[in-house]
C-alpha cells in the first residue's frame, strides 16, 4: 500500500504499521500525563491548605473585627478619597524605567561577545537617548515637580 522508500543513505525504511503509530501516540500522551498529574497535585495541595486553614482557624466574630481596617485609622465619613495624580505619574515613570532597565541585562551579555561590541554600544546609546528624551519631556511638562 505504501510502497518502498529508500533513504538518502540507501537503507530501506520499514513500512509503517498501525501498531507503531499507537506506540508513538502513547509516548506523546504519556509525557503530557505527567504535566496533568502535577497540575492535579498542585490544585489538591492548594485545596487541602485552604481547607485546613478553614478548619483550624478560630472563628470569634466581634464588632471590632467586622469594621473596615485602614492603616490603623477608624473609618469615619464616606469611603471616597481623592488621590493626587502625581502619585500615579511617579509610579508610571518608575514602571517604565524599571522595565526598560531589564533591556540592559541582555545588552551586557551581548556586549562582551566578540564582533558585537561597537554595534551594541551604539544601539544602547540610542536606547538610552530615547529614555533621556522621555525623561526630559516629563521634566519640561512639569510632571516631576512636587508642589
Amino acid at each position: 500500500m505504501f510502497g518502498e522508500f529508500t533513504g538518502s543513505e540507501g537503507t530501506d525504511v520499514p513500512e509503517p504499521t498501525v501498531g507503531s503509530t499507537v506506540v508513538v501516540a502513547a509516548d506523546y500522551f504519556q509525557s503530557y500525563s505527567v504535566v496533568g498529574l502535577l497540575a492535579v497535585v498542585g490544585v489538591l495541595f492548594v485545596a487541602v491548605a485552604f481547607g485546613a486553614g478553614r478548619l483550624l482557624r478560630p472563628v470569634v466574630p466581634t464588632p471590632e473585627k467586622l469594621l473596615t481596617y485602614e492603616c490603623g485609622v477608624d473609618p469615619v465619613g464616606e469611603g471616597w478619597a481623592h488621590t493626587q495624580v502625581r502619585y500615579y505619574v511617579y509610579a508610571f515613570l518608575y514602571v517604565i524605567f524599571a522595565v526598560d532597565s531589564i533591556f540592559l541585562f541582555p545588552w551586557a551579555t551581548v556586549f562582551a561577545a566578540p564582533g558585537y561590541g561597537a554595534t551594541t554600544l551604539v544601539e544602547m546609546f540610542i536606547f538610552l537617548g530615547f529614555l533621556a528624551v522621555g525623561l526630559l519631556y516629563a521634566y519640561k511638562k512639569g510632571v516631576l515637580t512636587w508642589t
